[in-house]
């Protein structure tokens, strides 16, 4: 994310609130926020609801990430101490019907720890065909397989937020420029250079960067905070991955 653009618009916006405020302000001092809506045009009007459309969606993504990342930590910690208790009595079977219950199906652990029991089990019954070495280089690429998926599982979505926190504050920007078009309109249209004539073009150009930079940055946040999360999860799926390598391993040694 390019937090230098978004804070130069964010100042940009803040110059144009200064320069608008007389125009929009009311009698108690306040600005006339229905007053600005009411005098947008068309185009600010359509930008301004590509921006909400934009900032329902990224909460919308936000909302069901966090609460698939808090159950799958929650799962896997659960989930984590029980099969490896079954894998030390060596309960293979017992450790593969722990992991495709229905309580841990928002577990990474449980994906990943999955794919290498089903596969070692798979290679155990099929006669022993293969040498142990390759026993264990199968087990390793459909381990390797399963983590790959799951980390693509738990990203879906969050590249939104990104897209979501980095257009947001040039869509804005487009009602912006529109807005100040208007505003050179208006001094054509009446000849005159004051704040009435170019008060309805800083209006469109005030409320537009500021929906611009309210959508963009609680898009950034959950972007950024999301990625923390999924880079926690990938270390605990490849040290699981290592861990039950390294038992079967120990197992066919």
């Amino acid at each position: 994310m390019n937090v230098r653009k978004i804070s130069r618009i964010a100042y940009a916006g803040l110059g144009m609130l200064a320069t608008a405020t007389p125009a929009f302000a009311q009698e108690g001092g306040g600005l006339d926020l229905i007053g600005m809506f009411e005098q947008m045009g068309a185009v600010a009007w359509g930008v301004a609801i590509i921006l909400f459309i934009m900032s329902f969606w990224s909460i919308g993504v936000a909302i069901e990430r966090i609460y698939t990342f808090g159950q799958a930590r929650k799962q896997s910690k659960l989930y984590a101490p029980q099969v490896a208790k079954h894998l030390k009595d060596g309960r293979l079977k017992e450790a593969i019907a722990l992991s495709t219950s229905k309580d841990y199906r928002y577990s990474h652990l449980a994906k990943v720890v999955l794919a290498g029991l089903q596969e070692y089990q798979f290679q155990q019954e099929s006669g022993g065909t293969l040498h142990r070495d390759d026993v264990l280089d199968t087990v390793r690429r459909s381990i390797q397989r399963a983590t790959a998926l799951t980390a693509s599982d738990l990203k879906k979505g969050v590249n939104t937020l990104a897209t979501i926190g980095s257009t947001a504050p040039f869509v804005g920007l487009l009602g912006t420029v529109v807005g100040v078009i208007n505003a050179f309109v208006g001094i054509a249209s009446t000849g005159s250079g004051g704040i009435g004539a170019v008060s309805a073009g800083i209006s469109e150009a005030l409320v537009e960067t500021a929906l611009g930079l309210f959508v963009a940055i609680p898009a950034v946040w959950f972007y950024n905070y999301l990625t923390s999360r999924l880079e926690y999860f990938n270390v605990e799926m490849d040290n699981s991955s290592s861990e039950l390598v390294d038992y079967f391993i120990k197992k066919t040694a």
